[in-house]
Order: C-alpha cells, then structure tokens, then sequence
C-alpha cells in the first residue's frame, strides 16, 4: 500500500469530513475574529467551517498538555471496615479523545517530540498525558518558504521535518501531497478514499528543497550549552539581556514546548461534595513561580527567571534529552511585547563565553 496520496486543492475540504466520518474528532486552524486583529486558532473542525493552512497564533500542545485538566475529583465515603471512620474517594475523569490534528506545521509537531521526553520516556510516565498523545495523529503542512522569525533549522528541524508528524502535507501548484510518516499515519491514510499520490512525489520533493534554500544560513549553536553553563552566574549579563523585558510571561504561554504545570486542589476533602484536583499551565518568568511558602524566592529578579527559561531549553534540557527544548517556531520572538529576541540572547551567551576563555588563556 502506497504511503503516499494526492489530494486536488478544490477537494481538499473533504479530508476532515472523511476523516470525520471515521469517528475522529478533528481539530483544524481557522482565523478567529479578535477586538485587535483575527488570530488563528484550533477548533474542532464541523461542516462548512472554513479553515486555513496559515500559521496558527499557537501551537496545538493543548491538545495533550490542556491549559487547565481535571486529573481526578475526589469525596468523602464512609468507611467499609470502621463505620465511625471515613475514607477518600477518587475517581479519575476519562477525557480521551480520538484526535486528528490537521494542518499545523513542523515546528509545532516537533514540539509534541519535545513533550515527549519528559512526559513519557522518564522515570516516572506521566499517565495523563501519555492517554491523550496515544489517541492523537499529526498531520502537519510542510512550509514552502522561510519566515524572519522562525529558526527551526537552527535547533535540529526544518521547514519539512519530519519529527513528531504522523503525516507531512506539502502544497503543490494544483493540490496537496500526503506522505505518511509512521504507522499511524499510513493507517489512516489507508482507511481514506485518496487517489495514490506516489507519481506527484517529486514534485513535492523539489518544492522542499526550495523551501530549504529560502532560509537564511542556520549560525553553529553548538555550543550553546557550554556557554550557557559556564556563564550561569554572570549577573551583568544576564541583566545586561534581560533589562527590558517585563515578566508578561507571553513567551510561555505560546511556546510549543514549554510544560511548566501547577496542581491545585479545589473544595474540601472531608466535606460530602469533595472536590477535584486541578493540573495547570504555569509560567517560569512570573515572579511568584519558585516563591516558598516562607515567603523566600530563589528566582525573585526577572533576570534569574530568564536565565533559568534560556538555560533550560539550551543547556540542561539537551544535556538530559540530547535535543533542544525549542522548536524554533519564532512565536515567543513574534509576541514579545518588548521584542526580545531569544536567538540574540543564545548568541550572546556563546559569544560572551568566547570572550571569558580568550581571557583566561
């Protein structure tokens, strides 16, 4: 069976209705009206909704990483051994979902191959998160050009990387291209009605490599991790990069990659109604982030929480997983409010550290 179809550009509406038609809910970017300017955001798809293959304003982690999750919900029960005692109920809510995501682009997929590591492949599995990526397919648009932002060929991806796709979409002149990538993207390809596509592959092959040659050269960021590790506690620069920054925390809450958390129980455990308990985004560049309840904060100054955010992602992250914790998506560049640059603070860093061993030899 051919892992490649072909679908034409006035058909292509059709793909989430089939997919649709096969019990999946099937989640797709559409522009959503806003007070300011249309965002584009993930919905699930329904007939006759338009959606579009533009670059979402976020990335579809939410989809296995939700803002907010029940986890379980909890009350009291008397006990079945001591009748003058009670005992804690938990029941855990079932939210799995059979789930297309449809049209995000590699960056964003690679972003699930990032929450991956961390979630699934530690010590400890996370079993939220595993029961939602185990019922999610991917099927990502490759990109035809390069951005100003964007910088994924500089962190280990691409504008046609294939990590974390299940299924890479690439535009041709007259249609769309469909190349499975793993075994549960050819299944699905396989129960869809998709002329064979194998004779149109060249021609998507050759729009990648365009796409390729559009970006501007990747700089060697090897040793970013070095550098970040040698220069940790270096206040002046660390301020000197971070001065104008204002702890918005923008950059996190957008990021594809990011999944800092905090649980939060609500309602009274001995009360009969219980409560839940609650797992939430949490954003590392808000000052209460690492405050302890004895009212001390390790992390108190805006430059150590952006020297932690940098380092994680480009130091202690790729010495644990061996890959960065960034796709290089450019929405933490595109929506600073203050327009700081993570690529410039990463190249700083090594530059800096440059600096410090010319001296010290």
């Amino acid at each position: 069976m051919s892992k490649i179809r072909y679908v034409a550009k006035k058909d292509l509406a059709n793909v989430p209705l089939s997919i649709s038609q096969l019990g999946l809910t099937v989640l797709v970017p559409v522009i959503s009206p806003a007070t300011a300017k249309p965002s584009i955001i993930y919905e699930p798809w329904e007939k006759e909704k338009e959606f579009t293959f533009a670059k979402a304003f976020v990335s579809p982690k939410s989809t296995v990483f939700p803002e907010c999750e029940t986890l379980f919900e909890y009350k009291k029960r008397p006990s079945p051994v001591a009748p003058d005692e009670n005992w804690i109920q938990l029941s855990e809510k079932d939210e799995r979902r059979d789930t297309v995501i449809f049209g995000c682009r590699p960056c964003d997929a690679r972003g699930f191959d990032a929450l991956d590591k961390p979630f699934t492949q530690g010590l400890f599995k996370d079993p939220y998160y595993a029961e939602k990526r185990d019922h999610i397919i991917v099927i990502a648009r490759t990109c035809n050009t390069g951005c100003e932002t964007c910088f994924c060929h500089w962190v280990g991806g691409g504008p046609t990387s294939p990590i974390g796709s299940d299924i890479l979409i690439t535009e041709l002149e007259d249609g769309f291209v469909f190349q499975a990538i793993t075994e549960k993207g050819q299944d699905l390809l396989t129960r869809l009605s998709m002329p064979d596509g194998t004779d149109k592959f060249p021609e998507a092959e050759e729009i990648r490599k365009k796409a390729w040659k559009s970006l501007v050269p990747a700089p060697d960021i090897s040793g970013a991790l070095e550098s970040l590790k040698n220069i940790f506690t270096d206040d002046d620069f660390w301020v000197s990069q971070t001065d104008r920054c204002i702890s918005c925390g923008a950059c996190t809450y957008i990021c594809p990659t990011c999944y800092c958390f905090n649980i939060t129980d609500e309602g009274v455990p001995g009360s009969p109604k219980g409560g839940r308990r609650l797992r939430s985004w949490d954003n590392c560049m808000s000052s209460r982030y690492t405050r302890e309840a004895s009212g001390h904060n390790p992390r108190a100054k805006k430059f150590q929480r952006m020297r932690n955010r940098v380092s994680h992602k480009f130091w202690t992250f790729p010495e644990n997983w061996g890959s960065y914790l960034c796709s290089g998506c450019g929405r933490c560049i595109t929506n600073c409010p203050v327009h700081l640059d993570i690529r410039a603070i990463v190249l700083a860093a090594i530059e800096e550290y440059r600096k410090k061993k010319g001296a010290d030899s």
